[in-house]
């Protein structure tokens, strides 16, 4: 009986074995990093100070939409770490407010959007915005522009609050941000802020304000390139 109990064990670790003889020319200390090597960074994406980069539109047939830059900031907004040190010479001292006003009730949205799309280093964790939302049931959306530049939605969340309010929303993993082949260009652009109009609620004139659109992202492989290393896109 014993014997076999000594067969039984030395056969258990047998896989273990083969395993460690496997991985013999692989430092230990090397296994399972490529989840672990991340370098997450918070950046500014826009601050909203040159309204003349911004535009909005809506549905002719909907409503007028219409964009001023006012002067002011949410109080309880921090520096990014490291911002005030560094170079960066943009002011921060407007902010972008949008007017509707509506012609009738109906399921109607408004997009405040860039001249151009804003792309975003590295792989987005999230998406974060200053809003003042007048206490309305209406969505707030960001579109943004995957790997292979589809546009995706991402909910953001009810504006029924009052005064400023951080507006938070994770990336999910189904948005592609890169091609495992390549480590350029990889990342999401913004293309428009979106206000999903609540049936009950899209009536006489409506505003919102916008101030230090923000992203966590992982710039690790952007940081960690080859430095002699080739550049696509010719």
């Amino acid at each position: 009986m014993k014997k076999i109990i000594v067969i039984v064990g030395l056969a258990a670790l047998l896989p273990a074995f083969l395993i460690a003889q496997q991985t013999g020319g692989i430092a230990v200390d090397r296994l399972g990093k490529d989840q672990a090597q991340q370098e997450l960074v918070e950046v500014s994406v826009s601050k909203f100070e040159d309204v003349a980069f911004w535009g909005s539109s809506m549905m002719l047939d909907e409503g007028i939409a219409v964009i001023r830059r006012f002067e002011g900031a949410p109080l309880a907004k921090q520096p990014i770490p490291g911002e005030e040190s560094s170079n960066i010479e943009e002011t921060d001292r407007y902010v972008l407010g949008s007017k509707v006003m509506f012609f009738r009730r109906s399921k109607s949205s408004v997009a405040i959007f860039p001249v151009r799309p804003i792309p975003i280093e590295g792989i987005t964790k999230t998406i974060s915005v200053w809003v003042v939302g007048r206490n309305f049931n209406h969505t707030l959306k960001v579109i943004v522009a995957d790997y292979f530049n589809q546009r995706r939605e991402i909910t953001m969340g009810k504006l029924n609050f009052m005064g400023w309010k951080q507006m938070t929303a994770a990336i999910p993993p189904s948005i592609v941000q890169d091609e495992f082949h390549y480590a350029a260009d990889r990342g999401l652009k913004i293309i428009a802020l979106r206000i999903e109009f609540d049936l009950m609620e899209s009536y006489g004139t409506y505003y919102a304000y916008f101030d230090d659109l923000r992203a966590i992202t992982d710039l690790f492989a952007e940081t960690y390139r080859d430095a002699d290393d080739m550049t696509d896109g010719w």
